[in-house]
């Protein structure tokens, strides 16, 4: 019955040309927008490298102090994850702990070039919970970090900018007026790769100042690397008892301080939904994308419709006959969805191709620096899933609709 269904679509779509394109336009305009938009997202929230272990990873990325009148938010300081996070690495559970700061633009001079760069100041755990792959040198080290060492990880993009792509290990390169030397050299790391993002990487300790030692908001992020999933719940018990006994700063105006360890997910939520950090909503956040899915394919859908509509009240006279001869209503109703199905998959495959011609431009465009947007296992699924909704969507009401036509009605052009 299948293969009679679709013979029957493919001439149904063949009939009325003009139809059929304007039906593969919307679905395939649809399937692009959300294609790319999964392509972003499965580039902020996937475990890719260098983050391959973001399913066991858990991430501080801002604090927040309350009192009766006044609430601050911003991202924790040294002083704070020194007293919360990093002892953290005893636990059982626990495997490795990093701290890392926010990046920031850096102005670099070489040869009278001007260059701005992003920087990230880490220790060395950083580079032994991530990923990265080294295509000259290798990571700072712990002892880089003890000692202050004024070393320099760089991207490929700062080793074309300052080098012209010559090898730059031990090479010098000129930071705020400092001059570190290059250690090590990365590929380049989309920035919708919040956590290890940046154009340079130099220890937390090569400053001359030791002021950030003593912060409690500051501009600096902490991962957790669990050993599994499972130890999740008392790692964010032991952080959540730690920080309680954490001195409150500006206690004139503050008495609590709140915040969580929590996945990249989570901590999304966290920063969504609540000013003062106090709890994660996952749920939330996943119901709202889904919600925003629905409602942008909302349009499309009520447009596919009416154009579906037109075929099938066209079609009356068919349907009046099969119905004299005995079709029922449920095979009526399959045949319909089977062809909105064909013609909305057909979209998808053109929406499909479409993206894979979109991406690269888009990774090209400098609009998101180093992007990385491509179609891989994941975003497959995700907009096969898409199609197959939109399809279903699309098709029902008018399929309740034709079950609807009495046969005497369909056969004299009338509708009801």
């Amino acid at each position: 019955m299948l293969a009679s269904y679709l013979k029957i679509a493919a001439k149904v779509l063949l009939r009325r040309k003009f139809f059929t394109f304007i039906s593969l336009f919307g679905v395939s305009l649809t399937l692009l927008v959300a294609l790319v938009a999964t392509a972003i997202l499965d580039q902020l929230f996937a475990p890719v490298a260098p983050e391959i272990h973001a399913d066991r990873t858990l991430w501080l990325y801002q604090i927040a102090a309350t009192g009766k009148n006044w609430v601050r938010t911003g991202p924790p300081g040294y002083a704070f994850l020194e007293q919360t996070v990093r002892p953290l690495a005893t636990q059982p559970g626990v495997e490795r702990v990093a701290l890392v700061t926010n990046d920031r633009t850096v102005v670099s001079y070489l040869g009278g070039r001007r260059s701005e760069l992003q920087l990230k100041r880490t220790d060395g755990e950083f580079w032994r919970i991530l990923d990265f792959h080294f295509l000259e040198g290798g990571p700072i080290t712990a002892a880089d970090e003890a000692a202050g060492r004024r070393v320099a990880v760089i991207n490929t993009a700062t080793r074309q900018r300052l080098f012209g792509g010559a090898p730059a290990v031990g090479r010098a390169v000129e930071l705020e007026g400092e001059r570190f030397r290059v250690v090590g050299v990365v590929p380049n790391v989309p920035n919708l790769r919040i956590i290890p993002y940046a154009d340079v990487w130099v220890p937390i300790s090569a400053t001359n100042s030791s002021d950030y030692r003593h912060e409690t908001f500051g501009g600096m992020m902490a991962l957790v690397l669990a050993r599994s999933r499972a130890d999740f719940p008392a790692i964010e018990a032991e952080f959540a008892a730690r920080m309680r006994r954490v001195p409150i700063p500006d206690p004139q105006h503050f008495d609590r301080l709140s915040g969580g360890l929590d996945t990249l997910f989570g901590t999304a939520s966290r920063l969504l939904f609540t000013d003062r950090m106090e709890a994660s909503h996952p749920g939330l956040l996943a119901a709202v994308l889904a919600t925003a899915l629905l409602l942008f394919l909302l349009l499309p859908t009520v447009n596919l419709i009416n154009v579906q509509l037109s075929r099938i009240l066209e079609r009356a006279p068919e349907i009046g006959v099969r119905r004299s001869f005995g079709a029922s209503k449920v095979t009526l109703v399959g045949q319909f969805l089977v062809e909105n199905l064909v013609l909305t998959l057909l979209g998808a495959g053109l929406g499909l191709a479409l993206t894979a011609a979109v991406l690269p431009a888009l990774n090209a465009s400098g609009l998101l620096p180093y992007a990385q947007l491509e179609i891989n296992l994941r975003v497959f699924v995700a907009g096969l899933g898409i199609a197959l909704l939109f399809g279903v969507l699309s098709g029902v009401y008018p399929a309740w609709r034709m079950s609807r036509l009495h046969p005497v009605q369909a056969l004299s052009g009338r509708n009801v």
